[in-house]
C-alpha cells in the first residue's frame, strides 16, 4: 500500500512509493535508492499529483527522463550522470524484465543516441493497481511468472546478437547493429587478408566493453593494461611479423587521431611487439567526415572494399614505424 505520510510533500510520499514498488519486485539493493525510483516514475509519467492508475507507458530516453526528474521532482542531475542512470538504473530494470529497449525498432545500436525504453506492459498492468485491494494478489500473480518472462527476453536478445569466430573453437557474440557488425567484418574479413594466422586479443562490444580478452597473451607481449584504459575496438597479434594491431571500428566515434595514437602508444608502452594503427569506416563516406582526423603513419581500411588499404604515411605500406 501507499506511504500515508501527510506530512511530507507529495514528491516525497511518491518517491517513497516508487522505492517501496522496487523494492517488492525484488530488485537488487543497489537499485533501490532515489535515482532508481525517478527512472521508474519517469518510465510511468507519473508526476506526484498523478494516481498510479493513470501511469502511462511513452517511450524515453536517458536525457528525457532526467528531465522529468527535474521538472516533476525538483531533482536535478548533471548531464554527466546520464551513464550512471543507464548503467544503474535501466540496466537493471532490463534484466529485471520491468522494462523493454527500442520496442520501435528492436535493431537500433545499445549505445545509440536514439535508444528509448519503454515499461513492460504487463509490469504497467501491475503497477497500475498499486495502492488498489487487488495489489497484493496482483503482486503475487506478477512475481510468480516474471522467471519465465525474464527468460523469454533473454531468449529474444540472444537471436538478435552477432555471432563472431574470434578462434579456433571460440565463438563470441555481439549486441546487434552499428559499430558491432563492422567489428565483425573487421574480424572476418580483415584480419584473412591482411594478418593471416593472427590472433585475436581482444574484441570490445557496445554493450559491454570486454566482449572478448586474451590477457594472458597480452601479458606474455609484456603488456599489463590497465582496465580503466581506453583500449581499440579490435586487437590481433600477428606472430609471423611479431606485430600487435590496433583497429578502431568507425560509425560514430572518431578515428585513429594523433592524440589517441598517443594513448594508444602510452597504455601498451613496454609491449614487446611492435605496434600497427588501423582505422576502419563501412565505406568512404563513412570515412568523409573523419579524414581530416586520421593521423599520419597510421592505416584505414574500408569494409565495402576489402581487400585494399588506404596508408596515411607515404612511407612504406603496411607496417610499425619506431615506437
Amino acid at each position: 500500500m501507499p506511504t500515508k505520510n501527510k506530512s511530507s510533500k507529495p514528491t516525497d510520499r511518491r518517491i517513497s512509493e516508487a522505492l517501496k514498488v522496487l523494492k517488492l519486485l525484488g530488485l537488487p539493493r543497489e537499485q533501490q535508492n532515489e535515482r532508481s525510483a525517478l527512472t521508474l516514475l519517469a518510465l510511468l509519467k507519473l508526476g506526484p499529483a498523478d494516481r498510479w492508475r493513470d501511469a502511462s507507458d511513452p517511450l524515453m530516453g536517458i536525457t528525457p527522463m532526467m528531465e522529468f526528474f527535474s521538472a516533476n521532482y525538483g531533482k536535478s542531475y548533471a548531464p554527466n550522470t546520464r551513464e550512471t542512470v543507464r548503467r544503474f538504473s535501466v540496466h537493471q530494470f532490463l534484466q529485471a524484465g520491468l522494462i523493454v529497449a527500442n520496442p520501435d525498432n528492436p535493431e537500433r545500436p545499445t549505445n545509440s543516441p536514439k535508444a528509448v525504453y519503454q515499461i513492460e506492459a504487463r509490469a504497467l498492468g501491475l503497477l497500475r493497481q498499486f495502492g488498489k485491494p487487488g495489489w497484493t494478489p496482483a503482486l503475487k500473480r506478477y512475481l510468480a511468472s516474471t522467471k519465465t518472462l525474464k527468460e523469454k527476453y533473454a531468449r529474444e536478445r540472444k537471436m538478435k546478437l552477432v555471432p563472431v569466430k574470434v578462434a579456433k573453437g571460440k565463438t563470441i557474440r555481439l549486441s546487434p547493429g552499428g559499430q558491432n557488425e563492422l567489428i565483425k567484418r573487421i574480424i572476418e574479413e580483415f584480419c584473412p587478408r591482411f594478418t593471416p594466422g593472427g590472433r585475436v586479443v581482444y574484441v570490445g562490444d557496445a554493450g559491454k566493453k570486454w566482449a572478448y580478452f586474451d590477457e594472458r597473451l597480452l601479458r606474455r607481449l609484456g603488456v599489463e593494461v590497465d582496465k580503466h584504459g581506453k583500449m581499440p575496438d579490435v586487437i590481433v597479434f600477428w606472430k609471423r611479423k611479431k606485430w600487435l594491431i590496433f583497429v578502431e571500428a568507425v560509425t560514430s566515434h572518431g578515428p585513429i587521431s594523433p592524440k589517441r595514437r598517443s594513448e594508444l602508444r602510452e597504455l601498451f608502452k613496454g609491449c614487446r611487439a611492435r605496434l600497427v594503427y588501423i582505422t576502419a569506416f563501412l565505406d568512404r563516406g563513412s570515412m568523409g567526415k573523419y579524414h581530416s582526423e586520421v593521423s599520419w603513419e597510421t592505416e584505414v581500411w574500408l569494409a565495402d572494399s576489402p581487400s585494399h588499404l588506404i596508408h596515411f604515411n607515404g612511407e612504406k605500406f603496411l607496417g610499425p614505424y619506431g615506437q
